[in-house]
């Protein structure tokens, strides 16, 4: 399944570079204070770049370039309100929701994992975490 979605997000990639006037919603730095899950995949508190790599899928990466590609879709709000990536919380557990840049009123949105919906099926509460390049908000 992982070889399946790299060969999709590589191939979307391909397409949308031969693409005429192709844009991207730019590249989000952070530093994310907790481990969370993308696609299935664990990843460590750190240092997280998250590009563009095509309308339909990021690259999500950390400070040595490991990282994956995840397939998305476009959310749109009716004002900016600033660069920040989206997290779901349930229990201990954190996903990467939405990744929002400033200036823009489309972001991107990833679509939730089974461990995310086997997680909203069996918790009660759902919270969300905002990290902001440079600071941590979390409200409910």
């Amino acid at each position: 399944m992982k070889i399946f979605r790299i060969s999709l997000c590589a191939l979307l990639l391909l397409a949308a570079s031969a693409a005429i006037g192709q844009t991207t919603t730019g590249r989000v730095v952070a530093e994310v204070p907790f481990s969370f899950v993308v696609a299935g995949r664990q990843f460590p508190a750190g240092h997280y770049t998250v590009t563009a790599a095509s309308n339909l899928c990021l690259w999500i990466s950390d400070s040595q370039q490991r990282g994956t590609y995840v397939p998305i879709h476009d959310s749109f709000r009716s004002t900016s309100e600033g660069t920040k990536l989206v997290f779901h919380r349930y229990g201990d557990t954190y996903f990467l929701s939405a990744v929002w840049v400033n200036g823009r009123t489309n972001g991107r949105e990833l679509y939730p994992s089974r461990a995310e919906k086997d997680a909203a099926n069996h918790k009660a509460e759902m919270e969300l975490a905002v990290v902001r390049p440079g600071k941590l908000d979390s409200t409910k």
